[in-house]
């Protein structure tokens, strides 16, 4: 208050000094007549008008007027007029004072404004670079909290994060306490007025965190500008994070993987040997029968341990994306003949039989991870079926590719579970006793979708039908680029 008074005090100084300096030169310097002096009060009134404001103007607008009333109308030297329409000067000055104080108010305000609007476009694009250019190892959060009170002159800045309920402060002064930051993340509406403001900060959805300032008052866009500034700081911060992660799992994939592939090797050596020895002894037709049983579990055993690693490699190379397939062209119907002569032991006498229609095409694939995944689902079949009961496989060929039915007469799978068989290590409740990883049918599906294909589970009449579908050779052509296994793909 005391300011305006005295900016106001200063106006009236000036305005007096211009008009004496009128006076002065109508009367001594230049002498004029009446009508020559109201023109020069007038334009002098329209300067002060336009240079101070309304309060300054109208003072001299009535000041004007007696100075050209005492020195300049008749009679001089009184305050009278003598003829009436002299009043007319009276209403001119004061007139011209209140239009053009009006006018000069009205242009130093959009003046003002656009300056302001200036101001804020130049401090929202210096806020908007130290936000996109902040390093990864430097504190968001208390970076923008600072960054606000420094470019937008405010006394203190409370910055509030909904996910990890940091609060990070900026500016000299303090602000209230974090109740009213968690009460706008929860309501989701704007608390305080004045000098203090509670925000939400919000980005396409739930309020992510709040915005306390306090200072100088922010317009409505530039506050929402800061707002949505801030969201995107935050949304910045959540990507470092999820890619920091993703580069985490990755790299721990990778190890897995190549610790996995390492133990692989070790396993395979003792693992060949076994099997090697296991052989020879049960071709030598001179032994016991309570060593050849004895054989038969060792040799049973080292395949279904040499069953278990490629299993478990597989699986890593595949969250690892570093299997890759080698595509040749195959006849699906002779390796799936291979496969289930591979399961003639392993058959305990039940009936496993194939049924391959004629004219099947060949397809290019991967023909050992086809295999692999044939051999899971025929293995799947033998484990979950009934002792005595058959396992029938077929394959038959469509328009857009061939078709492998693996079909065993067992319990059936509930529609519930159908996809979470899918999973990696899912044992379907009642089940722990039956040997096996559950790996088998993830590797599956991940081997079939990187071909183009996919396997599912079929609804029968009686028992469980897996199915599998292999694209044709002229379908897959434009796929080539995408050889990457992933246990995603193609999903």
């Amino acid at each position: 208050m005391f300011i305006q008074w005295k900016i106001l005090i200063r106006q009236l100084a000036w305005s007096a000094i211009v008009l004496i300096a009128v006076t002065l030169v109508c009367i001594r310097v230049f002498p004029v007549n009446a009508t020559t002096a109201g023109l020069v009060y007038l334009i002098a009134i329209l300067g002060i008008a336009s240079a101070s404001g309304l309060a300054t103007a109208v003072a001299s607008s009535l000041a004007a007027m007696l100075c050209f009333n005492y020195f300049f109308l008749p009679p001089v030297g009184q305050f009278t007029i003598a003829d009436p329409q002299n009043w007319i000067a009276l209403a001119a000055f004061l007139i011209a004072a209140l239009v053009a104080s009006r006018l000069s108010s009205h242009a130093r305000s959009q003046a003002r404004e656009a300056r302001r609007r200036v101001e804020e476009s130049e401090h929202l694009y210096a806020f908007s670079r130290a936000i996109l250019l902040a390093g990864p190892d430097q504190p968001l959060g208390s970076h923008a909290a600072q960054q606000i009170a420094e470019l937008f002159n405010c006394r203190a800045v409370a910055l509030f994060d909904a996910k990890t309920g940091e609060t990070f402060r900026g500016g000299v002064e303090d602000l209230p306490a974090e109740d009213k930051l968690k009460e706008a993340v929860e309501r989701g509406v704007r608390i305080g007025n004045g000098q203090v403001i509670v925000a939400p900060v919000i980005l396409g959805g739930p309020p992510i965190g709040s915005l306390a300032l306090k200072g100088p008052p922010f317009s409505e866009d530039a506050l929402r500008a800061v707002l949505n500034l801030v969201a995107i700081a935050f949304e910045r911060v959540r990507a470092q994070e999820a890619a920091s992660a993703v580069q985490a799992a990755r790299q721990s994939e990778e190890l897995k993987s190549t610790l996995l592939d390492a133990i692989a090797h070790e396993f395979k050596t003792p693992l060949t040997s076994i099997k090697a020895a296991s052989t020879s002894m049960l071709s030598n037709g001179s032994l016991a029968p309570q060593i050849r049983e004895l054989g038969t579990i060792i040799d049973e055993e080292a395949d279904r341990m040499n069953s278990l690693v490629t299993e478990a490699v597989r699986m890593s190379q595949i969250e690892a994306g570093k299997m890759r397939l080698e595509r040749t062209a195959v006849d699906v119907g002779a390796l799936l003949s291979d496969v289930v002569a591979q399961f003639g032991p392993r058959a305990e006498g039940r009936e496993l039989s194939l049924t391959v229609s004629p004219g099947l095409p060949q397809i290019s694939a991967d023909s050992e991870l086809v295999s692999l995944a044939i051999r899971q689902l025929i293995d799947n079949a033998l484990k979950y079926s009934p002792p005595a009961s058959p396992v029938r496989v077929r394959i038959d060929s469509g328009p857009d590719g061939v078709y492998v039915h693996v079909h065993d007469d067992g319990p059936g799978i509930p529609p519930r579970d159908r996809e979470r068989v899918f999973q990696k290590f899912y044992r379907r409740a009642g089940k722990a006793n039956v040997p096996g990883s559950g790996l088998g049918l993830f590797i599956a599906r991940a081997i079939v979708r990187t071909h183009g294909g996919d396997v599912w589970i079929e609804e029968t009449g009686g028992g469980c039908e897996f199915c599998m579908s292999l694209p044709l050779q002229k379908e897959i052509a434009e796929k080539r680029g995408q050889t990457t296994l992933s246990p995603d793909a193609n999903r």
